[in-house]
């Protein structure tokens, strides 16, 4: 372990490079400064974040690199911040995908540069730190204040309808965080402590917990989000600038993943027994359903937000089977689906910025044009349903496992998602590479540039990475996972 704050170091290296470049005077001459400066600061937090998962101890499941400072005296909050397995790949993600939000961006954003590198820069401190909380109200303070920077983001930068999308998400997600602060301040009245782990190991009562689990749920089953409560998430994305779409697929999503697996299982394990019917139902109506409108879908970005739906489905019916390979199923699927959908939207940003429209039936015949376009975009495609040798196929295996060791039938239901996904994915890319260019305006189009492929080629790299090596991950994870799975069983009488 190291001796100086690398976490402190890590969440708030972004924040200081916002505040410098708010020094910076936008000018024609400057702008390409301010971009250098953005990107050099995302790739310099990424590169402490692999450095927290190069020291990280993978046999010892408790929380690492603990900073611990009492805030308030009057009450027991503290900024406490601590990495274990479980939160570690999440921490990797938002430091991964920051720096090529800002190399997507580069020649698409041409107006308010530097408040647009300063919302990015600000969001990814507040993604890291909600990620490290080890104190609950802290948890929430990063939670919440994730939303103001995606909401400008998506109000400032985003399309025709950016307004309508930027409340609505803004006030989707903060009403459901509402009861969850008031379910922090009633367990704090009850145990006298904010701390994740001294809640995990505190007995509340289960007519208690299943009051606390609800309050909990409206706001994770909002973020990742499950049906019904899903209806936020397809105008965000459509709206969204492509950048915008890229963090709220590749790492706001798994806020609600991330939060059942820390709360709901961790602090409230027998309400999470007495919830599981509902979760299930919820989970599979999202697969079937969502996957469905998929399929119907004339836009292309709508499309992949409909299919993070229904692979978020996938994710809870992981979480709630409350076995090994459930869990880590989902813990992976969440991690490839971060990458995977955030590769599949910039690959939509790529002809967007060329062409200026969203529409299925615009394109057609790509291949033609594009080659190394249609290649890419292909190996994604077929990661996001799951191929062998990709990510996709590994989050998916465990937690088809993980389901068929708890009931044949959830199995049954969650593979079907697989099926579901091959098929409007596939249709999809029929629709948008193969066959002849009928648009004249198609004619003209160019490949991937240069800065382009930079973006892509490490995303490829990581989606066969984790396919072919996942104990990388899955071994940093597996035993605070179990002792999850353990203090679940034991509350439970199994």
């Amino acid at each position: 372990m190291l001796d100086w704050p690398v976490l402190s170091f890590t969440i708030f290296l972004p924040f200081v490079g916002a505040l410098i470049i708010i020094f910076i005077k936008e000018t024609d001459d400057s702008i390409t400064n301010i971009k250098w400066a953005a990107l050099s600061i995302s790739l310099g937090t990424f590169v402490l974040s692999c450095l927290i998962w190069f020291l990280f101890d993978k046999t010892n499941p408790n929380y690492q690199f603990i900073e611990k400072y009492h805030w308030f005296s009057d009450f027991k909050f503290y900024y406490h911040i601590g990495v274990d397995g479980i939160s570690l790949f999440m921490i990797l993600l938002s430091t991964f995908l920051t720096p090529f939000c800002i190399l997507a961006s580069w020649e698409s954003i041409k107006q308010r540069v530097k408040e647009y590198m300063i919302a990015f820069l600000v969001l990814e401190t507040f993604m890291i730190g909600m990620f490290c909380a080890v104190d609950t109200l802290l948890f929430y303070i990063f939670l919440e204040a994730v939303l103001i920077p995606m909401f400008l983001i998506i109000g400032i930068w985003g399309g025709e309808r950016r307004i309508y999308a930027s409340f609505k998400f803004f006030l989707y997600t903060f009403l459901g965080s509402v009861l969850m602060l008031i379910a922090i301040i009633y367990m704090y009245q009850i145990s006298n402590t904010m701390n994740i782990e001294e809640l995990r190991n505190f007995k509340f009562d289960k007519n208690v917990q299943i009051w606390l689990w609800l309050a909990f749920f409206a706001s994770f089953a909002i973020k990742i989000p499950m049906w019904p409560f899903h209806t936020w998430l397809p105008d965000a994305h459509v709206e969204a600038p492509t950048a915008g779409s890229v963090i709220l697929a590749g790492v706001l999503l798994k806020i609600g993943g991330y939060g059942f697996v820390r709360f709901s299982l961790g602090i409230f394990p027998e309400a999470s027994y007495f919830f599981y019917p509902l979760v299930f139902s919820l989970s599979i109506i999202a697969i079937i359903y969502t996957s469905l409108v998929a399929l119907a879908q004339t836009d292309w970005k709508k499309l992949i937000a409909y299919s993070s739906v229904a692979h978020m489905g996938i994710v809870t019916i992981g979480i709630f089977v409350v076995n090994q390979q459930g869990v880590e199923g989902a813990m992976m699927q969440m991690l490839s689906h971060g990458i995977v959908s955030a590769a599949l939207f910039l690959c939509v940003g790529v002809v967007y910025d060329r062409m200026h429209t969203k529409q299925i039936s615009f394109y057609g015949g790509l291949v033609n044009r594009m080659p190394r376009y249609a290649v890419v975009f292909m190996i994604f495609m077929l990661a996001s349903i799951g191929l062998p040798g990709t990510s996709g196929f590994v989050g998916e295996f465990l937690t088809i496992l993980g389901a068929f060791k708890f009931n044949i039938f959830l199995a049954f239901f969650t593979a079907s998602g697989v099926i579901l996904s091959a098929v409007y994915m596939l249709y999809l890319y029929k629709r948008v590479v193969f066959g002849t260019i009928k648009n004249e305006k198609l004619k003209t189009i160019l490949d991937l540039n240069s800065r382009e492929i930079i973006i892509m080629v490490p995303l490829l790299i990581f989606v066969f990475i984790m396919g072919i090596f996942p104990n990388l991950f899955l071994d940093p994870m597996r035993l605070p996972i179990k002792n999850i799975i353990i203090n679940y069983e034991l509350a439970n009488g199994k």
